[in-house]
């Protein structure tokens, strides 16, 4: 017979393969949620039935819910718009060029055609598209001479933005708005061209798009001062490669988007994701700064309140749901018990927003309604830390460790108004890089990472202020040159929306 020490031995040993074949579960799970199910974290409250074809989670039966839809009225074509729209509920405004083509009605042909008479018109209006359409400016300009003198003169060409460059300012403005906007490769711009029948080198491309971006890097770098400038200031980090490691690799190097309390953005570039690079740009910088739970944060914090104790550290706690919707699987009703703290304090946010609360009505229903709900989730947490069953490998134990370890930082916007629970705006206005990378997969040097986030920055904050960014940099691009360089600031979108915007610059094409 075995020893009762032999017995435990076994019993522990199975305790622990039993938990590591539970991690690796969790782990295929993960992947098969990478791979073919959906990225969505959003929990499946109204309708429990629609769960994910490659998912493993169990839903329980549960009493029907009955769910009020509101009564809605179908708009006429007139209400929907104060664009031009037809039968089939196409619309658009001025701005889109129209060409008419009259058919001849066979009526008016025939021998009786004096029988008929036009009495109106039935118009059918159809989309239509030019692939690659590029036109030709030829400035035609008289060669004059003076009778008496004999002397030849002529006028000048118009200016141009690059110097001696014969592309016209509205098609560099198209190969930045379709790289950094429409994340569309030069490589396959140059492509198009051909097909349109304009043929030039791919590095003349690039040479205008370098030369161009350097145009725009005061504007930038104003930008920038702008959003240090902030009372609240998020930040991430999002990877890239740029530039050749070996052959066949390419170095790893990250953008540091930061964004400011203005809905401005900035995309810093390092080749690291130390926190040496965060520190070097928030020189300067005083007030709160929202972050997720990477390390690098917190010590950057930590060393710019070395001195004086100037900035705050708030963290997302939208990452902090992400670790506790992870351990779903292995830890159901704990996980859910989390997720739902965390769905009331959303909830709250929601209802500010909806209601339209001003600062001082934000921090009121903060400090009565969310800091309750806060100061028991964290009780919560405390209690599950105490548990012995849950091993260091559980993700439940890393989703209370995460969320107990930053629980000074998750408490800081019940105490501030103006910081956001999550980070969520942030990640939101990255996505342009890793659309960008789908796409143009990475940058061939780090000069042109670093020109990449300049265009980035411009782009994604037109978006943000809602300008139009061809017509941004159509008019910024000509009057860069122009505009007093101690005032380079009012050429930010921001600033550049109230004092431009409706006197833009355009180009000799739409004239």
């Amino acid at each position: 017979m075995k020893s009762t020490s032999e017995t435990v031995s076994y019993q522990q040993q199975n305790k622990q393969l039993k938990e590591q074949v539970a991690t690796l579960n969790h782990q295929l799970d993960w992947f098969k949620r990478q791979l073919f199910g959906t990225k969505t974290e959003k929990q499946l409250i109204d309708n429990p039935d629609q769960t994910s074809l490659f998912s493993n989670d169990k839903v329980t039966d549960s009493a029907p819910v009955n769910i009020h839809v509101k009564p809605h009225k179908r708009q006429s074509n007139k209400q929907l718009s104060g664009d031009e729209v037809n039968d089939a509920g196409l619309r658009f405004n001025e701005t889109v060029p129209t060409k008419i083509i009259t058919l001849q009605a066979p009526e008016l042909q025939g021998l009786d055609a004096d029988q008929y008479e036009i009495i109106g018109h039935k118009e059918t209006t159809r989309l239509a598209q030019q692939p690659g359409s590029y036109t030709v400016l030829i400035y035609r300009r008289p060669i004059v001479r003076h009778k008496s003198q004999q002397t030849l003169s002529t006028s000048e060409a118009p200016g141009n933005v690059l110097e001696g460059c014969y592309a016209d300012v509205s098609l560099i403005t198209g190969l930045m708005v379709d790289k950094g906007v429409y994340h569309l490769p030069l490589y396959r711009q140059h492509q198009r061209m051909l097909d349109s029948g304009i043929t030039l080198s791919r590095a003349t491309l690039i040479n205008w798009m370098q030369k161009s971006i350097v145009l725009l890097k005061p504007i930038y770098q104003a930008q920038l001062k702008s959003i240090v400038d902030s009372a609240v200031l998020a930040m991430d980090e999002v990877p890239m490669k740029a530039g050749r490691k070996s052959k066949g690799k390419m170095n790893q190097s990250y953008f540091w988007p930061m964004f400011g309390d203005k809905s401005e953005i900035a995309f810093t570039w390092s080749n690291s994701r130390g926190f040496i690079h965060a520190k070097s740009q928030l020189e300067g910088f005083k007030g709160t700064l929202l972050t997720d739970g990477y390390s690098a944060y917190t010590k950057t914090v930590k060393m710019l309140n070395k001195e004086e104790k100037n900035v705050t550290h708030a963290t997302c706690w939208a990452h902090t749901r992400r670790y506790f919707e992870q351990s779903l699987t292995m830890e159901p009703i704990q996980a859910q018990a989390a997720l739902a703290y965390i769905a009331k304090l959303y909830q709250i946010e929601k209802h500010c927003r909806e209601e339209r609360f001003d600062k001082e009505a934000i921090i009121k229903k903060r400090q009565t309604d969310s800091e309750p709900i806060v100061t028991e989730f964290f009780k919560w947490v405390y209690q599950q830390r105490q548990r012995t069953d849950l091993l260091p490998s559980n993700p439940l134990t890393k989703a209370l460790t995460y969320a107990s370890n930053r629980q000074t930082e998750l408490k800081v916007f019940l105490a501030n108004p103006e910081v956001a629970m999550d980070t969520n705006h942030v990640e939101r206005a990255l996505r342009v890089i890793p659309m960008g990378r789908k796409n143009y997969l990475f940058c061939w040097s780090e000069l042109g990472a670093e020109q990449l986030g300049i265009l980035q920055s411009l782009l994604v904050t037109c978006r943000l202020q809602g300008i139009n960014p061809y017509d941004y940099l159509v008019d910024v691009l000509q009057r860069v040159s122009l505009h007093p360089a101690s005032k380079v600031e009012e050429l930010t979108p921001r600033i550049w929306k109230k004092k431009f915007m409706d006197k833009k610059l355009t180009s000799d094409l739409t004239e």
